[in-house]
């Protein structure tokens, strides 16, 4: 009889679990050692080979999780994606980018790259010409992250996925936004996932970690690398992950009901000039989102009206608390141009769209209404020109 597949809370729940054979316990016991026996043993294990009991097992939940056959953890999101990188790019080497990335992602390319010899270009813009006039003989991956940090814009993975097998270019994409309960970027034929798993894996803003997800064969030249760079993560926090991790469906789906109804109401709102969130019909890109997504994510972009004071408005905030990180379970905000993009320069942030009135929302789990109320107090006391002290 064909086992049938599991659902994604019971894979949440159930998958990556090291199962406590001597006392029973219902939950995976934690193996911090950092030495083990190396004579008469299947597996040599060493916490920087990835290959702890723990590691091990929860590598199984993101792998499963992203319908893929196997999966690394790191020390962080950055870790992640630049151990991933580094093991299909060498001297000589191309990689397009599209053209709005993560700061870190971004800074990363700029600043290391030259060093390694390995060229770059960035996207003009999101479209198949686009992607296809940076393509060169030598260029070796794709990189793309939709959706996008901090605009929320959506880019065409099945075109993305073709056009790189086309010329056998490995393609990698930025999950994060997305989580793997909104979108299986392996659907559309996308090579590597990649994940701050800080972000909606972790999902209650404890934990520093990254996700890599792919196949064997891709899994195995990366961790080549990552043995060497050194990147991987405590079991204390990886045993603290895979718990987090059994409610993040339930976690995801009522921020991305949460953030589709604030989306509609800061719409609406007079001092509010432009929301990016691709569950949106007036979102550029919301037909594609449709598509590719089975959720519009908890995340959300809004640019404040001339003269509305950004600083101003999220200091006036009480409860959505002013912070750099997102996807926790409680609502952060925070200006891209001051944290996750103040590596780029003010040109750089000006071409991609990101000015200095621009908020990045991260929508929680509590009531909307309550949100909705914090909201509008703050939007009040900016127009009386009250500022209250937090």
């Amino acid at each position: 009889m064909k086992q049938k597949s599991l659902g994604v809370n019971t894979i949440c729940t159930h998958v990556g679990e090291v199962k406590d054979e001597q006392f029973k316990g219902a939950v995976s016991p934690i193996y911090p050692s950092s030495s083990y026996a190396y004579e008469g043993v299947d597996v040599k294990r060493y916490p920087r080979y990835f290959n702890t009991p723990n590691q091990e097992a929860l590598c199984k939940k993101i792998a499963m999780l992203e319908k893929t056959e196997a999966g690394l953890i790191f020390g962080s999101g950055m870790a992640a994606i630049s151990t991933t990188m580094l093991a299909f790019l060498h001297a000589g080497d191309h990689v397009v980018l599209q053209k709005t990335l993560y700061g870190g992602t971004y800074n990363f390319v700029v600043e290391e790259f030259d060093k390694f010899g390995i060229e770059y270009d960035f996207t003009e813009g999101f479209s198949e010409a686009d992607f296809t006039s940076k393509i060169k003989e030598n260029t070796k991956v794709i990189f793309v992250e939709t959706p996008s940090n901090p605009l929320m814009l959506i880019t065409d993975l099945e075109m993305i996925s073709r056009i790189a097998k086309e010329q056998n270019i490995i393609t990698m994409i930025d999950n994060t936004f997305a989580s793997p309960i909104n979108q299986n970027p392996a659907d559309f034929g996308i090579d590597i996932m990649i994940h701050s798993a800080t972000k909606y894996m972790g999902g209650h803003s404890d934990i520093c970690a990254g996700a890599v997800a792919a196949s064997e064969e891709h899994i195995t030249k990366i961790w080549n690398v990552a043995k060497n760079l050194g990147g991987s993560l405590s079991d204390y926090t990886v045993w603290l992950l895979e718990r987090s991790m059994k409610t993040m469906k339930l976690r995801v789906k009522a921020q991305n009901r949460n953030a589709k109804k604030l989306a509609k109401w800061l719409h609406k709102h007079d001092l509010v000039e432009r929301v990016y969130y691709p569950g949106l019909k007036s979102h550029p890109d919301y037909q594609l989102a449709k598509k590719q997504m089975r959720g519009y994510s908890g995340m959300l972009s809004f640019e404040l009206k001339e003269g509305v004071d950004a600083s101003k408005f999220m200091k006036s905030l009480k409860l959505i608390k002013e912070s750099m990180s997102l996807a926790g379970v409680e609502s952060t905000i925070l200006s891209p141009s001051k944290t996750s993009h103040a590596l780029l320069s003010s040109e750089e942030r000006e071409r991609q769209g990101i000015s200095d009135g621009l908020l990045r929302f991260s929508v929680g789990i509590e009531e909307k209404r309550d949100l909705i109320n914090d909201l509008e107090q703050a939007f009040e006391t900016v127009l009386d020109g009250k500022l209250q002290k937090v």
